[in-house]
């Protein structure tokens, strides 16, 4: 079985797969201090509750954009799964798109595998939401090479960054608003917030939909993804929040 592990700013993401087939998925905290110890006594007890063992384990390719990371997770499989992992971005893995960018170095991991799973379910050009620490916008061509994209502050900065600048102002938890127009400071924050957030993804998506010079699909993806869509957009019409980890897997599979 393939392990796959996305690792990014705010949360990373453990999934198992057998080919295909996604046996169980796991959220944590981004721990940047967490040995590979640490991580194992974690892991190894969600697997236990899927009936699954580190035996079962036997490739492993990680996504991360969290240097400090990449070590303990490396380790992990090294020395609890008897596997040496496949890093996306190292010398020789062929992620199967073109990075048709100034310096395709600088781009996220994450991004390019979004990339990679998205054309592989639309098989032309499509659109990517990701709403993650930031929100990120990436454009894949018809022939599926990484065009580029956009990245803008994500719901959770946002909100944190509006609480602690506006003394008056509380925090709040992110929810659906009760009302476009709020009865109180609190639905005031939260509409903001939500439909916000939901006219920047609308508009950037039917501004990105015109650069490609006709419709493309869009797919959002990320922790973050349920609190906007599809209740309050209408440009996305899809919601993968495993499509990481999905593009790992194709990755893997590509180079295995």
């Amino acid at each position: 079985m393939l392990l796959a592990i996305d690792a990014g700013n705010t949360n990373i993401v453990f999934a198992v797969f057998e080919g295909t087939e996604l046996k169980g998925s796991w959220r944590a905290s981004t721990h940047a201090r967490w040995t590979a110890d640490e991580y194992a006594v974690w892991f190894t007890q969600l697997l236990a509750l899927k009936a699954l063992t580190p035996k079962d384990i036997d490739a492993c390719i990680i996504s991360s954009v969290v240097p400090d990371v990449l070590f303990s997770l490396s380790t992990l499989a090294k020395q609890y799964f008897g596997t040496k992992p496949r890093i996306v971005g190292e010398p020789g893995l062929d992620l199967g798109v073109r990075v048709l960018l100034d310096r395709p170095e600088e781009v996220g991991a994450d991004r390019l595998v979004n990339a990679v799973a998205a054309h592989a379910r639309y098989g032309g050009a499509c659109i990517v939401v990701d709403f993650g620490t930031a929100i990120t916008y990436d454009v894949v061509s018809a022939e599926g090479e990484y065009l580029g994209g956009i990245i803008s502050p994500g719901i959770e900065i946002s909100l944190e960054a509006l609480t602690a600048r506006a003394a008056k102002l509380p925090a709040i938890e992110l929810g659906e608003p009760r009302s476009l127009i709020g009865k109180t400071t609190a639905d005031a924050v939260r509409s903001g917030i939500v439909y916000g957030f939901a006219a920047q993804v609308d508009g950037i998506v039917d501004r990105l939909r015109g650069e490609l010079g006709g419709e493309a699909p869009a797919i959002a993806t990320g922790g973050l993804a349920h609190h906007i869509v599809p209740s309050f957009t209408e440009s996305i019409g899809d919601v993968d929040e495993l499509l990481t980890l999905r593009g790992l897997q194709l990755v893997w599979d590509r180079n295995r």
